[in-house]
């Protein structure tokens, strides 16, 4: 019998759950007002695999990926434009915030995700 093969590698997989499971405090936030199609229907997932990266939150509505920036993000700005210039190859839009501005005005995050994903202004 052959070994069965996945479409996103069994790890990564695994890897996504985790980041699901251990949401710092931002994410924990925006996620509360991003699930369940609040965002006038458009749906999002959390920690969505997009090739060899995993994307914060990711619309497939409108081919727009959420990146939260935190302290881990610091130093890296090379490795995160190496990610976003992937996934805009990938044909989506990718949209950086900080994890500071989630957390000091999470009303105008959604209000500029709403304006990404097409809602009215």
């Amino acid at each position: 019998m052959q070994p069965r093969k996945h479409r996103i590698p069994p790890e990564k997989t695994a890897q996504a759950r985790s980041l699901r499971r251990d949401a710092p405090f931002p994410e924990r936030i925006l996620w509360r007002r991003l699930r369940g199609g609040q965002m006038g229907g458009h749906r999002f997932r959390r920690q969505h695999v997009v090739g060899p990266y995993i994307a914060d939150f990711f619309c497939p509505d409108a081919s727009l990926v959420i990146e939260l920036d935190g302290l881990s993000h610091e130093g890296c700005h090379e490795y995160d434009a190496v990610r976003s210039r992937y996934m805009e190859d990938c044909g989506l839009r990718v949209v950086r915030f900080s994890n500071d501005e989630v957390v000091q005005n999470v009303d105008d995050v959604v209000y500029r995700i709403g304006l990404e994903v097409g809602l009215p202004p």
